[in-house]
């Protein structure tokens, strides 16, 4: 009987390796092609770009500080899930199991609409704040199932060698299991930060000026519709490109301290 390899997509941009050299070439020709359009449109039409450009600075920041804030707080969310999602406590296994189940069933954008205009009728929630707290929740559904996935991948011998070293449950998990499950969770928590940095341009409908917001705003003024959002557009590929590949080295590095 063969075995069946599993098929693992994600929402991100792929993660390029030199092993792969279709995908390694592909990220080396948009990597370039996107740096040297910038830096084209920049020498030979400095009006409108330049100024362009210096305007989505601010943009750029805002969506930094949001996709940054919210991986964290939803890598947190997803650890507590992961662990309630593989507790023997039925009570924790089925409301870790409810949350997931929920969230991933409502789309990003009306959890965005939910907490800051729903919400907004009892709590006075600042837009940056909801922003934060939706992309956080949400992603955090998604990052509760890497880690119940990088939990379980880890041989249950691990644990019972733990144990027998007299080792108790939260001291396994915490010393033995999430330092081994952490090679096999970082490629799929990568790609979920780079599609949560994709997604942020949802968070320009709560007024939050991201790079999108930005981008709309100067279009607005000037009606460059075409130059504003073809270097916004530029602007997303070259930054995904960059994280893409931060997460390729950490993820060979990791491989080679573990080999070692």
């Amino acid at each position: 009987m063969t075995e069946t390899k599993k098929i693992d997509v994600g929402e991100g941009a792929a993660i390029p390796s030199r092993s792969d050299w279709g995908l390694f070439n592909a990220w080396v020709i948009s990597i370039v092609g996107a740096v040297g359009a910038i830096i084209y449109l920049l020498l030979v039409h400095p009006e409108p770009y330049q100024r362009l450009l210096v305007y989505l600075g601010d943009g750029i920041v805002i969506t930094f500080q949001v996709t940054i804030s919210s991986i964290i707080c939803a890598c947190a969310i997803g650890l507590i899930t992961g662990l309630g999602r593989v507790s023997k406590n039925k009570a924790i296994n089925l409301v870790a199991s409810t949350y997931v189940e929920i969230i991933r069933g409502i789309p990003l954008l009306v959890q965005l609409f939910y907490i800051y205009y729903a919400l907004g009728r009892f709590l006075n929630v600042h837009d940056l704040t909801a922003a934060i707290i939706a992309m956080s929740v949400c992603y955090g559904a998604y990052m509760g199932e890497v880690f119940r996935a990088g939990i379980t991948a880890i041989d249950k011998g691990q644990t019972e060698a733990a144990r027998s070293l007299g080792l108790n449950g939260k001291q396994t998990m915490f010393m033995v299991i999430l330092p081994q499950a952490w090679r096999t969770i970082l490629p799929p928590v990568g790609n979920e930060f780079i599609a949560l940095l994709k997604d942020t341009s949802l968070v320009s409908i709560l007024a939050v000026s991201d790079l999108l917001r930005r981008g709309r705003e100067f279009s607005s003024e000037t009606f460059l519709y075409f130059e504003t959002y073809t270097l916004v557009a530029l602007v997303y590929l070259v930054i995904t490109l960059i994280l893409s590949k931060g997460v390729s080295i950490m993820e060979a590095r990791l491989s080679h301290y573990v080999r070692r």
